[in-house]
């Protein structure tokens, strides 16, 4: 996964550690999630941290507003991570949205799953890919034979680096994987005991603004079909699906008010500490969000290359057995934009 894309916290926070605070604050808006009579709905989601436009929709108030049209608010638990603990949270009744990649959704969707995708953002050609050093011998994807590559398993990681080796002819196991969690991947790679890492945005900008990294291949060189998608509680969108429209309709919009501007995106909170965006970070994540897209509806044609991924993985052996992913699809536009 991918955190919603334009969050771009330059220090990732614990993913599990973070989802394990749903216990506590998903367990106090549970009791109005889902609406008395004459009660606001209660939409939880993951604290989309510094940056983004949800960063921004939290502080000035504007996610509050559009839902209130669907008599709902907005409930910030956690924060956005990797899509896995995310999936799990939504399964187990702690979190009703959250965004990840239709990689990470894929393999979260071999499992039990208690979600529904309802929203997709184009892949990230730009801002996703293998990071190598700057001053790295490594110079094409057949130079990393013999070589480890750090990736997370079983998600947009392992997905851009299976996607380079195949394209590049190159025989999966000639490559080492050095399975990491994301968010403890900079410092292995910076000291050099790994060669390349697969990535994406939130890890890619501060590595390659702060570190010295450069991508071997992007997601567009690679011929990525790494959707970003936005899962719902199955139990939510049953009751409540004009706010799960309202909420789309909000990540659409705002979605392409930041893509035209996205500098004013960064560091909504905070301009300094841990998790503010540098200068030379900023530098980098405004060229690639310029070249992003904003959420959508799901499309056949979004269908077909979601089947893609999901018999890659069946054939890299990702995953056990293929996953159909058809029957976990929403369609957005069949949903009341009205009051619940």
């Amino acid at each position: 996964m991918k955190t919603p894309r334009p969050a771009l916290a330059a220090a990732a926070l614990l993913a599990t550690t973070a989802l394990a605070a749903c216990g506590s604050s998903a367990d106090g808006a549970k009791a109005s999630a889902d609406g008395g009579a004459g009660a606001d709905v209660v939409l939880r989601l993951p604290d989309p941290g510094n940056n983004g436009f949800l960063a921004l929709g939290k502080k000035d108030g504007s996610l509050d507003r559009a839902l209130a049209a669907v008599h709902a608010k907005a409930a910030w638990t956690g924060s956005a991570g990797p899509f896995a603990p995310a999936a799990q949270a939504l399964s187990a009744d702690q979190l009703d949205v959250a965004q990840g990649s239709i990689t990470s959704a894929v393999a979260a969707l071999a499992q039990k799953p208690g979600f529904k995708l309802f929203a997709r953002t184009a892949p990230d050609g730009a801002g996703e890919g293998i990071l190598v050093k700057n001053d790295s011998p490594i110079k094409s994807v057949q130079d990393l034979v013999g070589r480890k590559v750090a990736v997370s398993q079983g998600g947009t990681s392992e997905y851009l680096l299976l996607k380079a080796l195949e394209k590049n002819n190159v025989p999966v196991d000639r490559v080492e994987r050095v399975y990491l969690r994301a968010d403890q991947t900079s410092g292995v790679f910076n000291s050099g005991q790994v060669d390349a890492w697969a990535t994406w945005n939130t890890f890619s900008t501060p590595a390659i603004a702060n570190s010295g990294a450069h991508f071997l291949a992007t997601g567009k060189e690679v011929g990525s079909d790494n959707y970003a998608v936005w899962a719902v509680r199955n139990g939510f969108a049953d009751k409540h699906p004009a706010v799960v429209r309202a909420f789309y309709t909000y990540l659409h919009d705002n979605g392409l008010k930041e893509k035209a501007d996205p500098a004013a995106y960064l560091n909504v909170f905070t301009d300094s500490g841990p998790t503010a965006v540098t200068a030379a970070e900023k530098e980098v994540a405004v060229a690639v969000a310029r070249q992003g897209a904003a959420a959508d509806v799901i499309s056949e044609a979004d269908i077909a290359r979601f089947g893609t991924v999901a018999r890659f993985f069946a054939d890299q052996k990702v995953t056990k057995q293929l996953v159909d992913v058809k029957p976990y699809l929403i369609d957005i536009s069949t949903f009341s934009d009205g009051a619940r």
